[in-house]
């Protein structure tokens, strides 16, 4: 391997590993501080996807703003979600949770083959990020793949300064760490807790739709995200913003070089992955869950 293949494949890892950390942020905030298996967490990166792609005629090349509209409309979403099904589940076991959670995976996948159907999409990336810059001369790195790491870095530092330098984020592991200490002293946990399903949601979704013109929008797309995104979380340690992202460049990493080193065994790795660092660090590689 000569080093612009070396240094492409990096920024392929990076990417992907940033594009995930979106996804599993998300996911390791509802189920370290709500205590919730959400399992239709994945649904809402194809609701993300298939966002992009419906709204793409109306914004055209305003893809940011596609972008800040698309957040919103998935935060509202997750708010009524949270408030319809998932403050009920905070008091039940871990199998109507699950029950609950894979149902609504069910209600999403027929929502959309209702409402756009079976067939797969493409989402063109604006014309302002088309082509890519050279490597070594014989390859180039395209613009938009730098656009989407780019924006998951500024999205991962908001959220770092959000949970940890901000009154939300005070609140927030004041009702992570003594949920019933901090409804004593005054905090208003349901309020809280749609709050951050919102937020949950809504970084899916924008995950979602930056992928969307890097791959196809299809049918069933959250399935094996959802799946990867659980990887992450257990690696990096159940409500730990830090741990996520952490772990999702170890798996960008090993998934991208494995596929380029061990084609044939590509998917073993992720999860050999979370083997050893089960076993040398069962908590996960962070224990504090921020």
């Amino acid at each position: 391997m000569d080093l612009a293949t070396f240094l492409v494949q990096c920024l392929n890892a990076v990417q992907y590993g940033l594009l995930l950390f979106l996804v599993a942020s998300g996911l390791t905030l509802i189920f370290g501080i709500m205590g919730v298996i959400n399992l239709a967490h994945g649904s809402f990166y194809m609701i993300g996807a298939y966002l992009a792609f419906v709204l793409a005629p109306y914004f055209g090349d305003w893809f940011v703003t596609k972008l800040a509209v698309g957040v919103l409309l998935a935060a509202v979403f997750g708010y009524l979600l949270e408030w319809a099904f998932f403050s009920f589940l905070y008091q039940r076991d871990h199998l109507q949770q699950v029950l609950m959670t894979y149902a609504l995976i069910l209600v999403f996948e027929e929502a959309r083959s209702l409402l756009v159907g079976n067939d797969v999409h493409g989402v063109q990336a604006p014309a302002w990020l088309a082509g890519g810059f050279e490597l070594g001369g014989l390859m180039s790195y395209p613009w938009y793949r730098v656009f989407a790491s780019a924006a998951c870095v500024v999205v991962a530092l908001a959220l770092y300064w959000v949970v940890n330098r901000t009154r939300l984020g005070m609140m927030i592991r004041a009702g992570a760490s003594n949920r019933d200490m901090a409804r004593g002293l005054g905090l208003d946990i349901k309020l809280l807790y749609r709050i951050v399903f919102a937020g949950g949601v809504a970084l899916a979704a924008l995950a979602g739709m930056i992928a969307a013109p890097l791959s196809s929008v299809y049918p069933g797309m959250g399935g094996s995200v959802l799946i990867i995104c659980f990887v992450v979380v257990v690696i990096g340690g159940i409500g730990s913003i830090t741990g996520a992202l952490i772990a999702s460049l170890l798996v960008g990493f090993v998934d991208t070089f494995g596929k380029v080193f061990f084609a044939e065994y590509s998917g073993v790795g992720v999860y050999l992955l979370m083997a050893v660092i089960l076993v040398w660090r069962p908590e996960g590689l962070m224990k504090r869950a921020y």
